[in-house]
This record gives structure tokens, C-alpha cells and sequence, in this order.
């Protein structure tokens, strides 16, 4: 197994730009996928939103995408770092 990307790399990544990730994980598909759902989201909150809403508020569908897009990449990465780690010391 060769090494995988630092975690912390992949969590400024992702939270720098939405889906990049999941990318350095070595899952291009996911990438894409949170971005089309945080858009779709996104895009749902702000019309469907009440017109005194913050724009944090109206925003919220998306923002909670992204927050979860952040979350699985350190988790994928972290995983992956501690199971390289796990093997390299036997």
C-alpha cells in the first residue's frame, strides 16, 4: 500500500475548495457529487427562504452540504492514513 495523502492536507483542500477531497482521496466521483448536491441545496434554501432570512440562512442547505463534503474527506483520509500507519509497523 503506498502512502496516503496527509489528512490535514485533504481537510485544507476541502475546505478551501468543496470536493477536492475527496479528489486527493482517490475518489473522483464523490468530488462532483457534493458540489452538484451543496449547488442543488443551496440553490433550494435561497428560493424557498423567507425574504428576512440572513443570507447565512438562505444559504443553509448548501453550507450544511459543504460542512458534511469537509467531514468525509478528513474521515476518508485520516482512515486511510492510520491503516497505512498500521501496516507500515508491522
Amino acid at each position: 500500500m503506498s502512502k496516503p495523502v496527509d489528512p490535514r492536507l485533504v481537510l485544507a483542500a476541502a475546505t478551501v475548495l468543496p470536493g477536492t477531497g475527496q479528489v486527493l482521496n482517490g475518489q473522483p466521483q464523490r468530488g462532483p457529487t457534493f458540489m452538484f448536491f451543496m449547488l442543488l441545496l443551496g440553490g433550494f434554501t435561497l428560493v424557498t427562504a423567507d425574504p428576512g432570512v440572513s443570507l447565512v440562512g438562505k444559504l443553509a442547505g448548501g453550507l450544511f452540504v459543504y460542512a458534511m463534503a469537509i467531514l468525509d474527506a478528513y474521515r476518508t483520509a485520516r482512515l486511510r492514513w492510520e491503516i497505512w500507519r498500521h501496516d507500515r509497523q508491522r
